[in-house]
């Protein structure tokens, strides 16, 4: 038995979780301001100045951190403790800091034609994404220029990626031929709010998409024939031939590939006005579902490791076949990072993950932080992973927990969203806090039911009759749904400002109110 006395002079190790925290917040926090407000100090000299100063704070971070490292006696431990993590945070928010500068770069290089952008006639790239259908007839996608033409017979090399909107007759050739295929395009630029556009008035294929993604291409249309079509091109497989194209077909081909081309106007309305068009958009839900059947199927016979490992695989198949949308690019990192944990390489909070994925996916997709999807998929999984557990933590023992936990993960993305949907939308809609209680497990049973019939297709199995009977009924209960959460005003504001000081006092209201509450909680505990 050691005396006390003894114990106090043995030298205790600081665990690893506390020597070494995982700085991927600070990191992402740095990148996050550095990234967005670069645009408005990239040229002035206070930009340079903050470069500066962060550097230096590296260089002090990492010397202050070297210094305590070795020194583990019992003496002053916390202290320690804290000045090892405020250096390793300093040096992560630094480093993030100088990341976003770098993506931010990127994102400000601008398109260069070569030629003055009134003199472009035409212009050569690669195909980037695959068109979209859009309402008005046309459709929209993106160039990676690599040369341009312009009047007089001039010619010129060409950097960058340019936005096009294409003319309605060209839009099933170019969905045949599909992302990676080389065109030329005969039109004229124009200056838009968010950069430069192409208006195209022909379109001509010069190359093919290359032999992978002519198969990728191949599949998905595939793919979208069954829930799409009336089997025009499958009429050679008539044992598997769908009767016709089903009423919510659209809406499967949205939720499971992401093209939203077939899915009704007032539908996809009905979405937006209810204050849950994050529903549509490819994200962790859906990413979740196609896992979480994967897992299920493979977990008894591989076991959970070897299962992850599998839709690890097929996660990253699924992402090139349906697109690299930003918000389901954020969802599959974070499933590859907790992957890893699984195998006991990372270990860290959600929050931690989503940081981490955030600053993995400006660092090498950087030209996707501007979009609105990126955005909103962030801040939406932040509320809910921070205001949404305070509020879960506030709530519990009030509410039942599957309620409970609803709530607050719907309220939570609401408020951190609200800012952003009052700048680019003008109406912000509490309606979504309730009707996404109702929306998102509706159509999570369609999405599955949607894949079910989809492999059916594919299947000699009698299943398609019964499928297609659940879908259509659940697909008309969706519709009912929307509409009828889409009827309740919002409320219409441009006003970012003050949502956003509405938005941080709510929040800091909530973390008082939880502190107040756990005390009062602890204290009556110690009391039994």
């Amino acid at each position: 038995m050691i005396s006390p006395a003894v114990k106090s002079s043995v030298p205790v190790p600081i665990s690893p979780e506390k020597k070494l925290p995982m700085p991927s917040i600070p990191a992402a926090i740095g990148m996050a301001l550095s990234y967005y407000t670069y645009p408005f100090f990239a040229s002035g000299r206070l930009y340079l100045l903050l470069i500066i100063i962060f550097i230096l704070a590296l260089g002090l971070s990492f010397l202050r951190t070297i210094r305590f490292l070795p020194d583990e006696k019992i003496s002053g431990e916390k202290n320690k403790v804290l000045i090892i993590k405020t250096s390793l945070f300093a040096a992560a928010f630094t480093v993030g800091f100088l990341l976003g500068i770098a993506s931010g770069r990127t994102i400000n290089s601008g398109i260069d034609t070569g030629l003055p952008p009134e003199r472009v006639t035409g212009v050569t790239g690669i195909l980037l994404e695959d068109p979209r259908s859009l309402n008005g007839g046309g459709g929209f996608g993106i160039l990676k220029l690599t040369e341009c033409s312009g009047t007089g017979g001039l010619r010129s090399s060409a950097r960058g990626n340019l936005s096009i909107f294409f003319p309605e007759d060209s839009i099933p050739r170019l969905k045949v031929f599909g992302r990676g295929c080389e065109i030329y395009l005969d039109g004229s630029v124009y200056q838009g709010r968010r950069g430069a556009y192409f208006n195209a008035s022909s379109v001509h294929i010069i190359n093919p998409a290359p032999p992978l993604e002519s198969f990728r291409t191949g599949l998905r249309m595939v793919l979208l024939e069954r829930f799409q079509s009336r089997g025009s091109s499958i009429k050679n497989n008539s044992a598997f031939l769908l009767p016709e194209a089903p009423v919510w077909g659209g809406l499967a081909s949205a939720l499971i590939l992401g093209v939203r081309d077939d899915l009704d106007v007032d539908l996809s309305d009905g979405f937006r006005d209810s204050g849950c068009i994050h529903i549509l958009a490819l994200s962790g839900m859906h990413l979740a579902i196609i896992s979480g059947i994967l897992t299920f199927l493979l977990r008894r016979p591989l076991g959970i490791r070897w299962a992850s490992l599998f839709c690890s695989l097929f996660i990253l198949a699924y992402i090139f076949v349906v697109g690299s949308q930003p918000s389901l690019v954020r969802s599959a990192i974070m499933y590859l990072i907790g992957a890893f944990a699984l195998w006991g390489f990372l270990k860290g909070k959600p929050i931690s993950l989503l940081s981490m994925a955030f600053v993995i996916q400006l660092i090498f997709m950087g030209e996707t932080g501007i979009s609105l999807s990126f955005m909103l998929s962030y801040l939406a999984l932040a509320g809910i992973l921070t205001l949404g557990e305070s509020l879960r933590s506030l709530l519990r023992g009030r509410l039942p927990e599957i309620v409970n936990g609803s709530i607050s993960a719907s309220l939570g993305a609401f408020i951190l969203t609200a800012p952003l949907a009052a700048h680019y939308f003008g109406t912000i809609r509490p309606i979504g806090i309730i009707a996404g209680l109702f929306l998102a497990p509706v159509s999570s049973l369609f999405m599955i039911l949607s894949l079910a019939a989809l492999a059916a297709g594919f299947l000699p199995i009698p299943l398609w009759d019964l499928l297609n009977f659940l879908l259509t009924w659940i697909y008309r209960f969706l519709v009912f749904l929307v509409s009828l959460a889409g009827k309740v005003p919002g409320f219409h504001t441009s006003l970012v400002i003050p949502v956003l000081v509405f938005s941080l006092l709510f929040w800091f209201f909530v973390l008082v109110i939880q502190k107040r509450d756990l005390s009062r909680r602890r204290s009556i505990a110690s009391l039994d």
